[in-house]
């Protein structure tokens, strides 16, 4: 029984690591996942489970971008260093919005909105959103191609979309990039300044959720959070490198179309489930 739910916690942390950082919801898969890949563990565990297996995902951002990340470089000049120190500003600034409303509402919000509805419908919607706004910004230049012109006052406007993220099935990377992109960023620059936005958000969320489930797990539980974390780092790496090449070639648009097909999908498996089974 128990390499069973390993092995369904690797699948679980494969899923994550795609799927957090491509702008197509990891909630909405995750939900259709649970459908078919029920853990063998409470409720409380399993919420937090999915949740804190984002930390997995965080650290190969933290990997991939340490250089980058890192305003104590010796290889950095001073002026390169202050950067640094600007670029994680622009971050917790972007971040407040999102903080905020989440502290205050994150159970509200989960309450109202963690349905199959909602998920189908924000993956419609923002779907659609991609494909609308890129055929826009068509003929449009980018006013930022670099982190280093990323202002603090555009950095909260993109904090500001990630508050949309805390409807389930809205897609973090999506929020902010689709927030981004309107602003007038690049492609590279929305994508990179997401993943790192994700830093504390995401270990904000996990540290929450690991105090509201308490600290007393059981050997197979750890077993099953370390082995879906690990398998959402290794992921993670393939899946943010894998983004970063492709947008340098090709726009949003192949994402916007899967999540239009994947909330069709959500919506008619759920029908079927209750008017069927």
């Amino acid at each position: 029984m128990q390499i069973w739910e390993i092995i369904k916690a690797a699948i679980l942390g494969i899923i994550e690591g795609i799927t957090e950082w491509l702008p197509i919801s990891s909630t909405g898969h995750m939900i259709l996942a649970d459908e078919f890949i029920r853990l063998n563990v409470s409720d409380a565990f399993k919420e937090m489970f999915f949740v804190v297996i984002q930390l997995g995902a965080i650290l190969a951002v933290l990997v991939l971008y340490f250089h980058k990340l890192n305003p104590f470089s010796p290889k950095k000049s001073a002026g390169e260093k202050k950067e640094t120190f600007s670029l994680w500003g622009k971050v917790i600034v972007a971040c407040i919005p999102a903080a905020v409303i989440g502290l205050l509402f994150d159970e509200k919000i989960d309450e109202l909105f963690y349905n199959y509805i909602t998920v189908a419908i924000t993956l419609i919607l923002y779907g659609v959103l991609f494909i609308v706004i890129e055929n826009r910004n068509k003929s449009r230049a980018p006013k930022v191609n670099a982190l280093a012109d990323l202002s603090y006052q555009t950095a909260l406007f993109i904090g500001m979309f990630q508050v949309l993220s805390l409807i389930p099935g809205t897609s973090r990377s999506g929020a902010t990039i689709l927030g981004a992109i309107l602003i007038g960023t690049s492609r590279y620059v929305a994508a990179e300044f997401t993943f790192f936005l994700a830093i504390p958000v995401m270990f904000g969320a996990s540290l929450l959720k690991i105090v509201k489930f308490g600290f007393d797990f059981s050997g197979s539980e750890i077993a099953i959070l370390l082995t879906g974390m690990v398998v959402a780092f290794a992921v993670s790496v393939f899946a943010i490198k894998f983004l970063m090449g492709y947008i340098k070639k090709h726009d949003f648009k192949a994402f916007g179309w899967y999540r239009i097909a994947l909330g069709v999908i959500v919506v008619g498996y759920f029908l079927l489930k209750q008017f069927v089974f």
